[in-house]
């Protein structure tokens, strides 16, 4: 209904807890907001794997006690899962779990790899058969035909055959695995709990069972965790990190830390640094909720004009939505938002949003505004215009489909119907993270500028990768 992007999925794992399966169940509550189709757990009591996995809401999927009852150990991982383009299928519910001649395994992923096709194809053509169309399961496969005899050394040799961006939770009877990839796309974080370790897609995870964050682990990290402790290793060449530096405008809870700064505080800078390049005269700033909020306030406190909730979101709606007949038309997002009359009528209206994708709910949203008696309505971006496709775990319309890619920022604005537009420059959205940028670090920005940190099959100009 919205014209977000979506990021593909969350991953936690923790070992050491004796209400392991519980704390996942938190973890994934925490990080709900990275993929809301689908879910699971899989345990382990030192002998066994046990899982549950299914469509819908953590909440929803594990509403019953005897779930738990189920999932017993001290150790388990997690999963939380938007559906990517070819991938709405129960089959493709993680964690996967599966038996091999080593034992058995399970592996949640945040991510996309890029050369998951040809891999796939080479494997079916040497007589493996996949159960599901996740790239995650070539992952699987590799692994299981790996020669070495460490569980570690197994993962290294799987990894290094595939490309992309994965962050990482594998679970064996005895062991977990945590492992970034050398570019670092997505995030991945280790904590403690009462001696536990704990690893998580975002921190405000462990904020919610109360863990303590350790640090980040580094691109091109693999950490093992058995009854041992804890054991680093970096085993894959070296490259320049290349973060999404969409996980900063959009996909990140506003109260993690990732990448080693604080989001909400990032996001902030972002909404500071647009006012100083796209001032105007208004009399309110208001945000999109809920991701353009942060921005917004940091656009008033920098313009010194007032902020105001001048759009209200509606938080109890499910993730499908059946439009009404005919009869009743123009619902799009009034379901979503409503205006504040009295916040906007009369006034020179600034509105901040994170992004604009299509144009078409940015178009419906100024609509309402004007019909709730705004004077004038100045749209304000807190990033650069959006014209390239991700290809590293983000579900992302085809090029074709993104307004950027083919249209001026003023053929944009007439289409929207803003009075002004203004988008958040390339040079100021790195300057704004406050992160160090050059020759050991590099956002991965290729949504703005088309130049992609690691090579894919060539593609048609309009087509998407297909993600799993």
């Amino acid at each position: 209904m919205f014209d977000k992007f979506n990021d593909e999925c969350g991953v936690f794992g923790i070992f050491g807890q004796p209400e392991a399966a519980n704390l996942t169940y938190l973890g994934l509550y925490a990080l709900q907001h990275r993929g809301q189709e689908s879910c699971g757990i899989v345990a382990s009591d030192g002998t066994n794997l046990r899982g549950h996995r299914s469509y819908g809401l953590v909440a929803d999927v594990f509403k019953k006690d005897e779930i738990f009852a189920g999932l017993p150990g001290n150790s388990a991982i997690g999963h939380v899962r938007y559906s990517t383009a070819g991938g709405s299928d129960v089959r493709n519910c993680q964690p996967i779990s599966v038996d091999y001649h080593r034992g058995a395994i399970a592996v949640a992923h945040n991510g996309n790899l890029v050369n998951a096709s040809e891999l796939r194809n080479a494997l079916e053509q040497s007589g493996s058969i996949f159960s599901t169309t996740a790239d995650t399961e070539v992952i699987v496969h590799l692994l299981a035909r790996a020669q070495c005899d460490s569980l570690g050394d197994r993962i290294v040799e799987a990894l290094r055959q595939v490309r992309g961006a994965y962050s990482l939770v594998f679970l064996t009877e005895t062991r977990l695995v945590a492992v970034r990839d050398p570019n670092g796309f997505r995030p991945l974080c280790l904590g403690k709990l009462d001696g536990a370790y704990v690893v998580a897609s975002e921190t405000c995870a462990f904020d919610l069972i109360e863990a303590e964050f350790i640090r980040e682990i580094e691109p091109g990290e693999m950490v093992v965790i058995d009854k041992h402790g804890l054991k680093s290793f970096t085993p894959f060449d070296k490259k320049t990190p290349s973060p999404c530096i969409f996980e900063f405008i959009y996909f990140a809870r506003p109260d993690s830390t990732i990448f080693g700064r604080e989001v909400y505080n990032v996001r902030k800078e972002f909404g500071r640094q647009l006012a100083r390049e796209h001032a105007v005269e208004a009399d309110v700033v208001m945000a999109v909720p809920d991701s353009g909020m942060p921005a917004a306030i940091g656009y008033a406190e920098e313009s010194g004009i007032p902020f105001q909730l001048g759009l209200i979101r509606n938080h109890y709606i499910g993730r499908t939505f059946i439009e009404p007949s005919q009869s009743i038309r123009h619902f799009g997002v009034k379901i979503k938002l409503n205006p504040v009359r009295e916040v906007i009528e009369g006034k020179r209206v600034i509105v901040v949003d994170d992004s604009i994708v299509r144009g078409t709910t940015s178009r419906k949203i100024i609509k309402m505004i004007r019909a709730a008696g705004a004077a004038e309505v100045h749209m304000r971006v807190s990033s650069p215009p959006t014209a390239f496709p991700c290809y590293y775990g983000i579900d992302t319309p085809s090029r074709k489909e993104l307004i950027a890619s083919s249209h001026s920022t003023e053929e944009i604005n007439r289409y929207i119907t803003s009075d002004t537009l203004g988008y958040l420059s390339p040079e100021g959205l790195r300057a704004a993270t406050g992160c160090r940028v050059g020759e050991t670090f590099s956002f991965c920005d290729a949504c703005f500028t088309g130049q992609y940190p690691v090579r894919f099959p060539r593609l048609k100009a309009d087509s998407q990768l297909g993600l799993f």
